[in-house]
């Protein structure tokens, strides 16, 4: 499919972008280019190529789902510049 700068334009309007004269021609050739490349992986032959999750093929170890409080208040609150009673300290935003 080739795509020329009506079809640009139609597509602007459509994606409501504003696309000015001047560039419709070169984003049509854009276009062009990228259809022209999935047109070339199209042509690839992938019937007996098993889907790929992961470029290795290592397990994730797993573990057990328990819902903590994570008992390092401390180390948290070392890291900012104000804390009280177990609290972060901020300034006030909203009278």
């Amino acid at each position: 499919m080739a795509v020329d700068k009506t079809i640009v334009a139609k597509i602007a309007r459509l994606a409501r972008i504003n696309v000015p004269d001047e560039r419709l021609e070169p984003l049509a050739a854009e276009l062009n280019g990228i259809l022209n490349w999935i047109a070339e992986l199209d042509e690839l032959k992938t019937d007996h190529v098993a889907p790929l999750a992961s470029v290795t093929d290592h397990a994730l170890p797993m573990r057990d789902d328990v819902v903590t409080d994570g008992n390092c208040l401390d180390d948290i609150l070392s890291n900012v510049p104000e804390s009280a009673s177990g609290f972060f300290v901020v300034p006030k935003v909203v009278e």
